[in-house]
């Protein structure tokens, strides 16, 4: 019968199913269902970047599926995004090194493996824009998976995608800030972000407010820094943790941090600054042997991060830091041609030290640069003491491997000049320099009546060299606080040294800073700070290699004080200028011309005498070194 023809049908059906484990087949609804079940990949953001980014030819110069081993550095900031304790990310960094595609690789990885609110806050709303349209759209589209997910239908600020959204924000909206919850924020070149209004509290603020509600939220902040008080830097500096990128050197295999200081170039002044840039290398702090270009690549490949700074065991801030020497894409050659083009203009070497060095910039109370130094060259070549020279002080700076010099000649009204200076492998070579003649034009000899010796390396060596030289040495130490007098005399208090019950110098070395800075800034002349005929660039850059700069405390008060230029520039003639100074007032150079007047006066007729209006200035004030 017909029913017993569709029941054998029916039954038919049945025995022949895929699975014959499997009671009931499963519906196209519910496999679609399931997918949002199954588990995300357990991988992170470098491996999913490697899998699945794809970089497109719009916004690339590297068109194709993304390497991380292109830029390595960026795999421990990358994979930072992964680890469960920590809850913020700070990346201090300069430009050409890949940052913001560090962070496009987080943004995807979470619209594929991780779905949740999100929100990108960059300094302006058309920048936002902009973004959205030409990079971050892109990427979505270029990846296949990420693809899939994006809706190409979504407002512009407004990303959708499946299971979650996408917010591109300015920072100059406060309405746009403080509108949503999410899990995960990115803050994006956070220094140039406008500054806090009487009626909204700063953008970085109102942004972290939207993840509250979330337990498990992640912060990523980057940007080049631009002030110590700048958004990024203040970040860096309450991390928890900081780690420094650290890589082999190829020829002792000690890893190293790459700096700044360790770039050496010609220093030839007939050379142009291109010529000049194409000789660069880098030298290794722990070998000296010279790192060039073609190294990198396997230096970067091999590198690692490293912690610098630890505040606390129980992590949850992590910050990053790296300059440009890192960056595969950039010679070392054309980092120097940046900084010599930048050198002697204020505003292009803020830019420099910004977005090259990444680190923040203070506008000085009093600017100094080593042309200015080169500008105070007299008539008298290196040796000769200048006819109006009443004495010779010196300062000698301590480093592990050498003895920086400086002997400086002394005249009325704190009138000086650098005679010589130079770099000693050994206190014997130190106290040859001291004991020699140095002559005038007319041959009448001066010695060095006193020199001020750094005791703050290897104090002890210090001590008896000093016990030993008793009758033109004294040992001294720079002091960061500052002091009522310019200098103080304290004692040695070693009992096992030969320097026991010595003089020590404790020297306030701001307020000769202020003084050399200050004399600098007056053309050659009475009351002039200058340096003989032909002075050498490299002295010129170290005296000049500190300014003044405002920093802002802890309780909220602002004070100068001075600081490197760059966080790894060579001060150690200036060191040696600063104690060779002290050494002079501490043989009362302030009064030399009333010593002259005194000789000069007539017992039988009282002559006025006759000052110049500078010398006049300077007498009534030569109680500030200023």
């Amino acid at each position: 019968m017909w029913w017993q023809a569709a029941h054998r049908k029916k039954w038919k059906r049945k025995s022949v199913a895929r699975n014959p484990y499997r009671r009931y087949e499963v519906t196209e609804y519910q496999k679609e269902a399931l997918k949002f079940l199954q588990p995300p990949e357990d991988i992170t953001v470098s491996e999913w970047a490697d899998k699945y980014r794809v970089l497109d030819a719009k916004t690339s110069a590297m068109p194709g599926p993304w390497r991380t081993e292109h830029t390595p550095y960026l795999k421990g900031i990358m994979d930072e995004f992964n680890n469960y304790e920590t809850e913020e990310i700070v990346y201090v960094k300069p430009t050409q090194v890949g940052g913001t595609e560090c962070l496009q690789n987080m943004v995807g990885y979470i619209v594929q493996q991780d779905p949740a609110p999100t929100m990108i806050v960059y300094p302006t709303d058309t920048l936002a824009k902009s973004i959205s349209e030409n990079r971050l759209q892109p990427m979505f589209k270029a990846a296949p998976e990420l693809r899939k997910r994006f809706d190409e239908n979504s407002q512009l600020q407004e990303l959708q995608f499946d299971g979650m959204y996408l917010t591109l924000a300015g920072s100059n909206s406060p309405s746009s800030l403080a509108s949503k919850a999410i899990r995960f924020l990115f803050l994006d070149e956070v220094d140039k972000y406008p500054g806090a209004s009487k009626k909204e509290a700063d953008p970085v603020s109102l942004a972290r407010e939207r993840t509250k509600t979330f337990h498990n939220r992640k912060i990523f902040i980057t940007s080049t820094p631009t002030l110590k008080t700048g958004h990024i830097w203040k970040a860096k500096e309450d991390a928890d943790i900081e780690k420094h990128y650290f890589v082999p050197c190829p020829h002792c295999g000690e890893y190293i941090e790459l700096k700044w200081k360790q770039i050496h170039f010609p220093k030839e002044e007939g050379m142009s600054y291109a010529d000049r840039a194409e000789f660069a290398t880098y030298v290794c702090q722990e070998c000296g042997c010279v790192i060039t270009d073609q190294d990198k690549p396997e230096m970067l490949r091999k590198g690692e991060w490293r912690t610098v700074k630890e505040n606390t065991k129980f992590v949850r801030k992590v910050a990053f830091w790296m300059n440009t020497l890192y960056s595969p894409f950039v010679r070392f050659s054309e980092i120097v041609k940046e900084f010599l083009d930048s050198k002697d203009d204020p505003e292009k070497l803020q830019n420099f030290v910004n977005s090259w060095l990444a680190e923040p910039w203070e506008d000085t109370k009093l600017k100094t640069n080593a042309d200015l130094v080169m500008e105070r060259q007299t008539e008298y070549e290196e040796l000769v003491v200048p006819e109006w020279a009443k004495l010779l002080t010196a300062g000698v700076d301590v480093q592990e491997n050498c003895l920086y010099w400086s002997i400086r000649a002394w005249g009325n009204y704190l009138t000086s000049q650098n005679i010589a200076h130079g770099q000693a492998f050994s206190f014997q070579e130190v106290e040859r320099i001291m004991n020699l003649e140095y002559q005038m034009p007319d041959s009448t000899p001066l010695v060095v009546a006193l020199a001020l010796i750094d005791s703050g390396n290897d104090a002890d060596t210090v001590y008896d060299f000093c016990a030993n030289n008793s009758e033109w040495a004294l040992p001294s130490k720079g002091s960061s606080n500052p002091m009522l007098s310019h200098y103080k005399l304290s004692k040695v208090n070693k009992s096992d040294s030969k320097a026991y019950g010595m003089n020590l110098v404790l020297v306030d070395t701001g307020k000769y800073k202020d003084m050399i800075a200050g004399r600098m800034q007056k053309k050659n002349g009475s009351g002039s700070w200058m340096v003989y005929q032909g002075c050498d660039r490299e002295y010129a850059e170290q005296v000049t290699a500190e300014h003044k700069v405002n920093v802002k405390m802890g309780n909220g008060k602002v004070k100068q004080e001075w600081q490197q230029k760059t966080s790894h520039a060579d001060n150690h003639y200036l060191d040696c200028e600063v104690y060779a100074t002290a050494a002079a007032d501490i043989l009362g150079v302030r009064t030399l011309h009333l010593n002259e007047i005194q000789e000069n006066e007539q017992p039988k007729k009282q002559e006025t005498t006759q000052y110049t209006p500078e010398e006049h200035w300077i007498s009534q004030n030569e109680g500030s070194w200023v």
